[in-house]
């Protein structure tokens, strides 16, 4: 499936138009891998004429945003007023998804109803875990019941997804380990809004417009978005590589059997897939994405790899800071 227009990802958009941001002073360079002649040319074939024109975007920030060393981020503001990305980094680069996969899963279980069904009760209840606030189980739940990674594979093909892929063969239960970048999340997002039937984008975002500040498991969801942006927004926010329980709960009181630093196995470093470059699946991650503004004008995807140990609370201070300074270049002025 090719994609209906879509300025951002791609060389000349980001580059040429608004500006592919350049790291800061205190930002690592990109690894060659990342910014090498495979991308480019994945970058090539996924650009398509606009249907209609659209005005030029804004000139490239005064001052890209930082990403914070020892971080590696991809990150985008979409403007879908004027059509086009406001600012980006990295936006090719694949992470492993942790919960933002969360919305194919819905989507797909949605999409892939008979027409005219309701919603068993059950699974309503379910959805709205699994979105509000990032049930494991409830997402679990759907992902067997919806073939595992069959779900990545049909959202895919009916969004015209490019870099997003199930998770490694071996292993086909961890839907947290699907691998996604930025330009995809903004994709999808655009996929729900101007294509998904009306049921279908209300049903998810409605959800997502009513996250809650705990999440099932007890961690604090309110980081990147939600702590640095104004309302209105909607969120679907994503963490892997913490534990199972957080060092401080986000009611406020400390659990003292958990450290904050990553806890559990270690996977391999990292994973070469069909589509792409490795995806790092040992460093703690911490993603930020959704709606923000009057209308859903802008979609944010902030996705980061964080240092090796790093905790919870500094990676969200970190990514909340980064969120900030994307959203200060990338806003309509």
């Amino acid at each position: 499936m090719r994609r209906a227009p879509l300025t951002i990802a791609l060389t000349a958009a980001l580059t040429a138009a608004c500006g592919v941001v350049q790291p800061g002073p205190d930002t690592a360079s990109p690894t060659p891998a990342a910014t090498g002649g495979a991308r480019q040319s994945l970058a090539k074939d996924r650009v398509k004429a606009p249907a209609k024109a659209t005005p030029e975007p804004s000139a490239s920030p005064a001052r890209p945003p930082r990403v914070p060393r020892g971080t590696e981020a991809g990150f985008m503001v979409f403007d879908r007023a004027t059509g086009r990305a406001t600012v980006g980094y990295e936006v090719h680069t694949r992470f492993r998804s942790a919960s933002v996969v969360k919305i194919l899963i819905a989507v797909d279980y949605l999409e892939s109803r008979e027409p005219g069904t309701a919603v068993p009760a059950r699974d309503r209840d379910l959805l709205r875990r699994m979105l509000r606030s990032s049930d494991d189980d409830a997402a679990t739940a759907l992902w067997k019941r919806g073939g595992q990674g069959a779900i990545v594979d049909r959202m895919v093909r009916r969004a015209g997804l490019t870099e997003t892929e199930r998770p490694p063969a071996s292993k086909p239960g961890f839907w947290g380990y699907t691998a996604l970048s930025a330009a995809d999340v903004v994709w999808t997002y655009r996929y729900l809004l101007d294509r998904a039937d009306p049921k279908v984008r209300d049903l998810v975002l409605g959800h997502l417009r009513d996250a809650t500040r705990c999440a099932a498991d007890d961690f604090d969801q309110y980081f990147g978005i939600p702590s640095a942006l104004p309302r209105p927004w909607a969120v679907k926010q994503g963490w892997s590589g913490y534990g199972s329980t957080p060092a401080v709960r986000c009611a406020g009181t400390r659990a003292s059997s958990v450290s904050e630093t990553v806890a559990g196995p270690m996977e391999a470093p990292a994973v070469a897939t069909a589509a792409g470059p490795p995806v790092n699946l040992s460093r703690p991650v911490l993603h930020t994405t959704g709606l923000v503004g009057k209308g859903d004008r802008l979609i944010v995807a902030v996705l980061t790899l964080q240092p090796a140990g790093a905790s919870f609370t500094d990676s969200a201070t970190r990514l909340t800071a980064l969120t900030r300074a994307v959203y200060r270049s990338g806003r309509p002025r």
